[in-house]
C-alpha cells in the first residue's frame, strides 16, 4: 500500500462532497487529507484527496468515482507531474525558557509568526506533507497546544489542466 493523491473535478452542487467521500468509505479507503474549493469558475469545485491503497484498489476507486453523476474528471496526481502544498497552523505554549529554541526551529523551516501573546505563539508554515510532518515532530519537544492542517492543494505541472485545456 502506498499514499496517493487524487484530484476530482465535480459540479458545484449540494451533496456532491458527501457522495464522493462516501465512495471512499464504501471502498474502505481512509482519507488522510481532504481539501475542497471552487475553481476558476463557480460552476465547478475541485476535491483533492490523499489516501492509501494499492494500484488495483486505487484504479477501482477512480472508476467508481467517474461513474458518479456530478463527477466530471478524476485524476491521480503524482509528485513527478504535480505541485502540491499544505498549510499548517500550530499553536505553541510561549514559555520564556523555550522561546529561543522555538524561534530557531521556526526560522530554520521558514515558518511565520502569525499571532503572539504572552501565553502562546501561532506559527504558519506551507510546504509538502513530509516537510510539515517533520516540522511538527520537531515542535513536539515543546508544548503544542493545537494543530490545524489544511490538507494538500495540488495542481498538475505544465500546460495541462484537470479539464485537459491547453494554455
Amino acid at each position: 500500500m502506498h499514499e496517493f493523491t487524487m484530484a476530482v473535478l465535480v459540479k458545484n452542487k449540494y451533496g456532491v462532497l458527501n457522495r464522493v467521500t462516501s465512495m471512499f468509505r464504501r471502498r474502505r479507503f481512509n482519507i488522510r487529507s481532504l481539501s475542497v474549493s471552487e475553481t476558476e469558475t463557480d460552476e465547478f469545485s475541485r476535491i483533492t484527496v490523499t489516501s492509501f491503497g494499492d494500484d488495483t484498489e486505487k484504479r477501482q476507486l477512480a472508476d467508481q468515482l467517474s461513474k458518479l453523476e456530478d463527477v466530471c474528471v478524476v485524476r491521480e496526481l503524482t509528485a513527478k507531474d504535480s505541485v502540491g502544498f499544505e498549510l499548517l497552523l500550530i499553536k505553541i505554549r510561549n514559555d520564556p525558557e523555550n522561546r529561543p529554541a522555538v524561534r530557531d526551529t521556526a526560522d530554520s523551516y521558514g515558518a511565520e509568526t502569525v499571532d503572539y501573546t504572552r501565553d502562546s505563539v501561532i506559527l504558519k508554515l506551507t510546504g509538502s506533507t513530509r516537510r510539515i510532518s517533520a516540522f511538527i515532530d520537531l515542535m513536539r519537544d515543546f508544548s503544542i497546544l493545537e494543530i490545524c492542517r489544511t490538507g494538500v492543494a495540488s495542481l498538475e505541472r505544465g500546460n495541462t489542466t484537470i479539464r485537459q485545456v491547453k494554455i
